[in-house]
């Protein structure tokens, strides 16, 4: 930054104007950057802290920055493509997944380390805990010596299931009991143990559209159906459609991510929540949430579980680690107040217990207060990836292109222009060295043909960058 020229006829905050419009367009200042305090900004240009101020609100009235309350001014991305539409299901029928072969071939890509990982969603790496999960890790293995490499109690650490449950109670003011909670080997399992708690080979299962894949595979793999229900970018599941759907089909379940969803990173308003458990008891249906992603909203918002908001309908609550803290950790859980015999049985039958020393670990982790302090450096970078990326598709894709506006979380979904495959889109980024989501993977019908998913939870450089080009230049040459 350089000082301004206080002998030249041009106003002293139109100058400061000019500096920072300098530096984003040079790329000095990227999209998601803080500027500097309205102190260090006077002291950097020569000028009074009032001047700093009128020249920050001068480029927040222009959209080039946005203040966060408690926090200063930032960096907008530059002027995005039109969000993703909702996708209208009308009469769809319940289907068994269409694309095993191409999901199989997603997770290959998603497995190969010399590939730019934008195919996976895993926050947690953006900024990583873990130099103090080692050190905690350490401490636990000289406290509990020989006792850290044994089996744990099927239900959890019993340390551990009480930190959760603090954690729920700190962080929306509701919680669940230890003994509701039961430990499981990631989320993937604690979704499995919820759904087959709930429901049976042959059963509907209705689920947002688009929606996360891993869904789709674990409702085929257990003979299941799915049902799409609509979705709105902004506002999560619309419930005229699922109860269209809940009349029309024999559902049994639902499977929601009503607190942050995957892949539109959207929370459901809390009286919609309200509404949908309301509408759930009235026809008698279960529901599987899906809260994975709940406490990574970049605001810091902490969306409650819909099972704590407070109703008469059947709730399983399927929370983890991996995406918050430790992916290769494997602990998540399930948090019930009806069936948590009925999980602990499965859980027996299934896996008997997961990793101990995992789990003594991360209640360390959550005592100490290093948890709450890792997810508050963990989401401004998050926050800062997502409008780089956004930026970087508003300028290098089609016009035509629209994304999401994710709340939270660590993913981008693509609406690319009509003609352009996103599985054809996929098999050449693969060859370039990219891995990316095709939409296909993202609907038991394979629907999404011309979606893709991104993802920014991984440390931002060059190479995030220069991937993020080629794609947008292959669309072009695709469309």
């Amino acid at each position: 930054m350089l000082k301004v020229d206080k002998q030249s006829g041009t106003y002293l905050y139109s100058q400061v104007i000019d500096l920072i419009v300098e530096n984003i367009d040079s790329g000095a200042l990227l999209p998601g950057d803080r500027l500097p305090s309205l102190r260090k900004m006077s002291e950097k240009a020569g000028v009074s802290i009032p001047t700093v101020k009128q020249a920050y609100v001068e480029l927040e009235r222009c959209r080039q920055v946005e203040s966060r309350p408690k926090s200063g001014f930032y960096v907008r991305h530059r002027a995005a493509n039109d969000i993703v539409r909702a996708t209208r299901t009308g009469s769809l029928k319940p289907a068994s997944l269409g694309c095993r072969s191409l999901m199989e071939r997603v997770y290959d890509g998603i497995n190969r380390p010399e590939l730019v990982p934008l195919g996976i969603a895993n926050p947690s790496m953006a900024k990583t805990a873990s130099k103090t999960l080692h050190r905690t890790m350490k401490r636990v293995m000289a406290r509990a010596e020989d006792r850290s490499l044994g089996y744990a109690s099927t239900q959890g650490e019993p340390s551990l299931r009480r930190q959760i449950a603090y954690r729920y109670l700190d962080t929306v003011g509701a919680q669940f009991e230890p003994d509701e909670i039961c430990i499981t080997n990631g989320g993937q399992e604690a979704l499995l143990l919820a759904l087959r708690a709930v429901a049976n080979p042959g059963d509907v299962i209705a689920v947002e559209t688009p929606t996360y894949h891993g869904m789709l595979e674990l409702i085929d793999s257990l003979g299941m159906l799915a049902v799409e229900v609509e979705t709105c970018p902004e506002e999560g599941v619309t419930l005229s459609a699922l109860e269209a759907a809940l009349q029309k089909h024999a559902v049994t379940a639902c499977m929601f991510s009503t607190t942050l969803g995957n892949p539109l990173g959207v929370t459901m308003p809390q009286d919609d929540r309200k509404k949908l458990l309301q509408l759930l008891a009235r026809y008698d249906v279960a529901l599987v949430e899906d809260d994975v992603y709940g406490e990574l909203r970049f605001d810091g918002y902490r969306p409650a579980p819909a099972q704590l908001l407070g109703s008469a309908a059947r709730v399983l609550t399927c929370g983890s680690f991996s995406k918050t803290a430790a992916s290769g950790y494997r602990i998540g859980w399930v948090a019930t107040q009806d069936y948590a015999d009925e999980i602990a049985r499965l859980k027996r039958a299934f896996s008997c217990s997961s990793g101990f020393l995992q789990q003594l670990t991360l209640a360390d982790f959550l005592a100490s207060g290093d948890y709450s302090r890792h997810l508050k450096t963990l989401r401004p970078v998050l926050q800062r990836n997502a409008e780089r990326m956004r930026a970087l598709v508003a300028e290098h894709f089609p016009a035509e292109t629209r994304t999401s506006r994710p709340v939270g979380g660590s993913v981008l979904w693509l609406e690319l222009p009509k003609n352009v495959d996103a599985e054809k889109l996929f098999d050449d980024a693969i060859g370039a060295g990219i891995s990316i989501a095709p939409g296909h993977i993202f609907s038991p019908c394979a629907r999404y043909t011309n979606f893709i998913r991104l993802s920014y939870g991984h440390p931002w450089g060059e190479e995030t960058e220069n991937a993020i080009r080629w794609l947008g230049q292959r669309v072009h040459d695709l469309s």
